[in-house]
């Protein structure tokens, strides 16, 4: 249990880790590389861990020094585990491993905790077999673990359901390219989070590899394309600087983080103009962001693009005295925990008023009071919760460790924003 101690004001400038999201594809793509990659400034957490650890199992020499890795990729290659790759809860992971692990030669095992166990994977099976990769879940229920029967990529033609996850498509994505034939995919219905996909394609064009995307609907990757090794910067975790931009929003106050580009491809920069729309000021500048609080106002906005930032809009959300509206996350519902369930219930032991929807929430902002936070070992939920507690006495985290997953510094930071 971690009580959080209310602080009166916030004047300060952090430094957050790196991204997640680009951790773990750099990782990925430095794998599937033609030589040695330098990653500077990689988020050491538990999640990007468990991609490193999965893919020294399939060969790959990645040697970590801090927040340096030297990764030596193989030009395409990977070897057959010895044993089931275990990714703990870490959907991304098993989301992008799964498909590059059909590029090998034999059985690779993927499998998960309790909780991965229970996150949909089918529309990326079904995918990759239309691809003429033998992919299966071993509980015939479309989760994991899965198997991969892998005799390489044959390519060609594909559809792809993505409306549960976009790491679906950016899988297929990352491993397409050493296909044996030219492929096409085609994406059917919605695509949630298409700035994840642009972060995808962007990293794949720093590393060589084109992708000829038309109205994100198809997707053609010639075949005989190959990543080149390079030196590659990770910039700061968007994700993680939301939660001090939310402090200086609830606390009318001024944080500055870094280092965080203005101009990013990482969706949660979105973030940053909600604030704004709610009353806040955002001052950006080279490599650092700014948000100072104003008087808050509700809203309503389609997160779609931004889900793992709807628990900490969330917590903000509950200290305006208006209704704030957030909608089109269905797919909350699929994550490390029911998100969309946990926000409310969490909320409303806060005294807040909140509607749950099938795919959002309408929170109705007051004056939250202290309570004990259950955080469904969800790092999102943790970590967005805690932020209410730098404004109201009480709030106690249960789980804190659950953290490691994507920010394992996160408690340390937040004690210092008390000097």
């Amino acid at each position: 249990m971690k009580e959080i101690n209310p602080i009166s004001k916030i004047n300060t400038k952090i430094c957050v880790p790196g991204s997640k999201s680009l951790t773990h594809r750099a990782f990925i793509i430095a794998a599937l590389a033609n030589g040695k990659s330098h990653l500077e400034n990689i988020l050491y957490a538990e999640d990007t861990m468990l991609t490193a650890s999965a893919l020294k199992q399939m060969g790959i020499n990645i040697k970590i020094d801090g927040k340096t890795a030297t990764v030596t990729g193989r030009a395409g290659k990977i070897s057959t585990p010895k044993k089931e790759v275990y990714l703990g809860n870490s959907g991304t992971s098993m989301r992008l491993l799964t498909a590059i692990s059909a590029l090998g030669e034999g059985r690779f095992i993927l499998t998960g905790d309790r909780r991965m166990k229970q996150r949909p994977i089918a529309d990326l099976l079904d995918a990759l077999n239309l691809l003429g990769v033998s992919a299966y879940s071993i509980d015939k229920n479309g989760c994991p673990p899965v198997t991969i029967e892998a005799k390489g990529i044959m390519g060609g033609k594909t559809r792809i359901k993505t409306n549960i996850s976009s790491q679906f498509l950016s899988g297929l994505l990352l491993a397409v390219p050493y296909a044996k034939n030219d492929v096409t995919i085609e994406v059917i219905g919605h695509l949630p989070s298409k700035p994840y996909i642009d972060l995808t394609l962007k990293l794949m064009g720093g590393f060589g590899v084109e992708v000829n995307c038309e109205h994100y609907k198809h997707f053609f990757i010639p075949s005989g394309q190959v990543y080149k090794a390079r030196d590659y910067t990770i910039e700061g975790d968007l994700s993680s600087a939301s939660y001090f931009f939310a402090a200086a929003a609830i606390l009318k106050g001024k944080v500055t983080v870094f280092p965080i580009d203005k101009d990013s491809k990482q969706p949660d920069i979105g973030f940053l103009d909600i604030l704004e729309a709610m009353g806040c000021k955002v001052v950006a500048k080279q490599r650092e962001v700014t948000v100072i609080g104003g008087n808050l106002k509700g809203i309503s906005i389609d997160m779609n693009a931004m889900p793992d930032l709807v628990p900490t809009l969330a917590v903000v959300a509950s200290f305006v005295k208006e209704d704030t509206i957030i909608k089109n996350v269905a797919h909350l519902r699929v994550k490390e925990c029911d998100r969309l369930s946990a926000i409310a219930t969490e909320l409303m032991k806060m005294g807040i008023k909140v509607k749950e929807k099938e795919d959002g929430l309408i929170i109705k902002g007051g004056s939250p009071k202290g309570a004990i936070i259950e955080t469904y070992n969800d790092h999102r939920i943790a970590m967005g919760f805690a932020i209410a507690g730098l404004k109201v006495s009480g709030i106690k985290i249960s789980n804190p460790a659950c953290v490691k997953k994507s920010f394992p510094e996160f408690w340390d930071v937040l004690e210092r924003l008390k000097y």
